[in-house]
């Protein structure tokens, strides 16, 4: 199918403009470290359940070669352990729309990241579509973040949670870059998802226990049940069908073009907020959208 991992990019791109909000809501309620460990709960289990009806038993996972356990074992440690945890963070401390902007460098470092450790080469106009793709997003952001509230931040607070947004920009982008590595040679794309999802899950919920966090993880979740079905309808959207689609993307086109459709988000938003939220969206807003889907056609034409 043409342009397959273009097309799976975009998929993500909106998935995952819908999971920051819930998120959002979730670690406000009971702090953002909680909702890393119980949704990569909710996401294993959702994910070995469509595995075990679409691939096989879950448990085929265990004849994958331990390279494989390796390199995507390693991409959920980074990507989605350290790297989610460090977005979450972020989206408590800044707001989804500052968090997005910030995290729109992914692919920039993506693209770095393939460039030395797979040899991945991007032509000029490829550069030059993520360039254009990436400067619509800001601006469309920076307009949206200007008259947003900073929720009383100080200089400190606020410099933390955009080196937080960077850290997961980073771990978002070494993820997707080690995660090629597992599916070099050809892999179902579920079985690697499942993989990167136990191993984060496996990783998260041993090092609670070792601060002694896990019974109070527990506690927090089962005394806040509407932070409980946020993190539950989130977990579905973004780590199942989310990863499913960015997984599919890094395996049918370069890291730095999937990371840069990738990161749609704020363009996505958009219509949802006129049309659901009511909100005023201003020209300079679409005029943001316009140039963030030129970059887009710039990519597809290649």
């Amino acid at each position: 199918m043409p342009y397959i991992g273009e097309l799976a990019a975009i998929a993500t791109s909106i998935c995952f403009s819908i999971g920051p909000a819930f998120f959002t809501f979730a670690g406000r309620e009971v702090g953002s470290v909680v909702v890393n460990r119980v949704r990569l709960v909710f996401a294993t289990l959702i994910i070995a359940t469509a595995h075990a009806l679409f691939v096989g038993s879950p448990f085929a996972i265990a004849a994958a070669t331990p390279d494989r356990w390796f390199w995507f074992g390693l991409s959920g440690i980074i990507g989605l352990a350290l790297g989610d945890a460090a977005l979450f963070q972020a989206l408590v401390m800044l707001g989804p729309r500052l968090t997005l902007l910030i995290f729109a460098v992914s692919p920039l470092l993506g693209a770095l990241l393939s460039l030395i450790f797979l040899g991945e080469h991007l032509a000029f106009i490829q550069w030059l579509g993520i360039a254009i793709t990436l400067a619509g997003v800001a601006w469309v952001v920076f307009e949206r973040e200007h008259n947003a509230s900073r929720n009383a931040l100080t200089p400190r607070e606020y410099a933390i949670g955009i080196g937080f947004a960077l850290l997961g920009a980073l771990g978002q982008a070494g993820g997707l870059v080690t995660s090629k590595f597992g599916f070099q040679g050809g892999f179902p794309t579920l079985s690697g998802q499942l993989i990167r999802m136990l191993v984060s899950a496996v990783v998260m919920w041993l090092a609670a226990l070792a601060v002694g966090k896990a019974r109070s993880t527990i506690t927090a979740v089962r005394n806040n049940p509407k932070a409980l079905r946020a993190i539950l309808i989130a977990s579905f959207v973004g780590p199942f069908l989310g990863i499913y689609f960015s997984l599919v993307a890094i395996q049918h086109a370069p890291v730095g073009i999937a990371g840069t459709l990738m990161s749609l988000q704020p363009i996505i938003l958009l219509p949802v907020s006129a049309i659901v939220f009511k909100e005023h969206v201003s020209p300079r807003a679409v005029f943001g959208t316009i140039i963030a889907l030129a970059g887009v056609a710039v990519l597809f034409l290649v």
